[in-house]
């Protein structure tokens, strides 16, 4: 997808927001990830707070690292959960489930360790 925009194979449409043809959270991505290769994988939440913390351990000043915060609280709220045409406007073709992209996935060897 990335290619196709960035070589100019997708026509300019302004901004393509990418997903996949349903939600899913981040628990269940890492649930589907788990099961395809075998391994222990899952999400474990952070708080808002939580993440302004972990900046600020570096010397991130707390002004600074509650700014970093507030977007990151907002993203993960799930009130801009939605799904969006974004990958067939640019390619011409319906977005592949999460899950079929994980199976495939695991199959290669990027996730092995």
């Amino acid at each position: 997808m990335v290619v196709a925009l960035l070589t100019g194979d997708v026509p300019d449409e302004g901004m393509h927001e990418l997903t996949g043809p349903g939600l899913l959270t981040f628990g269940e991505a890492a649930s589907m990830i788990g099961e395809a290769t075998g391994r222990e994988v899952r999400y474990v939440p952070v708080s808002g707070p939580q993440y302004a913390a972990a900046p600020a351990e570096y010397g991130v000043p707390e002004a600074e690292a509650g700014f970093l915060a507030e977007p990151f609280s907002t993203l993960l709220d799930g009130h801009n959960a939605v799904t969006t045409d974004g990958v067939k406007r640019a390619l011409g073709r319906e977005p592949k489930e999460f899950g079929a992209y994980v199976r495939e996935t695991a199959k290669s060897s990027v996730w092995r360790v």
